[in-house]
């Protein structure tokens, strides 16, 4: 059951984070494997090591068999760069296995025919894959109304008061697919995650210079427990 007044919350801030950032352009997707195995690559690191780990991984393999065949260690040490290598790189070989196994090659456009749901849940089977991995894939690959929730999309959506503020990453994702247009999905998405960097951060968020400062409960919350102790502070009035 949808709330309308978290619908209208979520297209408030849906058309804020437009006019701030902009409307985000659709990047092409031309290897959906390639954009799973960058986005297990992305786990737990930053932008420039994901990208300088999986450029490491193609510069030394030729093409995704070659991957699934190689020695592990040799596949660890091609994406040493992105940290967690020596966890990563058997998952990221299981991950191809399984593809190989299921489809006898490495296509995965046939879950473009697919419901979100079932292809979520064939993606969320593989090794080392979850929700927001999986989303990802869909969403950015294939266009399907699938909502990746990141650390800064989860942080940003819990603040302003889009979710609970206890909700894990998997209830923010259904929350938002509830309440959201599906075209909004990949815009929001994106702006969540530049919101997130650019103002919202983990530690000291810059609320003072924050767009969404009048619609945000965190913002709320720490102004009014600021008035608290300053009151405190000075003491009962006479």
């Amino acid at each position: 059951m949808t709330d309308p007044a978290l619908a209208d919350k979520i297209a408030r801030v849906y058309h804020r984070l437009v006019q701030v950032y902009g409307e985000p352009h659709r990047r092409g997707c031309s290897d959906p494997v390639g954009a799973l195995i960058q986005t297990i690559l992305s786990q737990n690191t930053s932008d420039v090591n994901t990208a300088r780990a999986y450029a490491s991984l193609q510069a030394a393999f030729s093409d995704w068999r070659a991957v699934m065949a190689a020695p592990t260690q040799a596949v660890a040490e091609a994406i040493r760069s992105g940290g967690l290598a020596n966890q990563k790189a058997p998952r990221i070989q299981a991950v191809l296995r399984r593809i190989h196994a299921a489809r006898g090659d490495f296509d995965l456009n046939w879950l473009a025919d697919l419901s979100v749901e079932e292809a979520r849940a064939w993606l969320d089977a593989l090794p080392g894959v979850g929700n927001k991995t999986a989303s990802i894939v869909l969403l950015f690959c294939f266009g399907l109304p699938a909502f990746p929730v990141d650390t800064h999309v989860h942080r940003v959506s819990r603040r302003l008061g889009l979710a609970p503020a206890k909700a894990s990453p998997d209830e923010v994702m259904r929350i938002i697919e509830a309440h959201a247009p599906p075209a909004w999905f990949y815009p929001l998405h994106l702006n969540l995650i530049r919101h997130g960097r650019a103002r919202c951060k983990a530690r000291n968020p810059r609320c003072a210079e924050c767009p969404l400062a009048d619609l945000c409960d965190y913002h709320r919350a720490s102004a009014w427990a600021s008035k608290s102790v300053g009151r405190r502070r000075e003491g009962p009035e006479c």
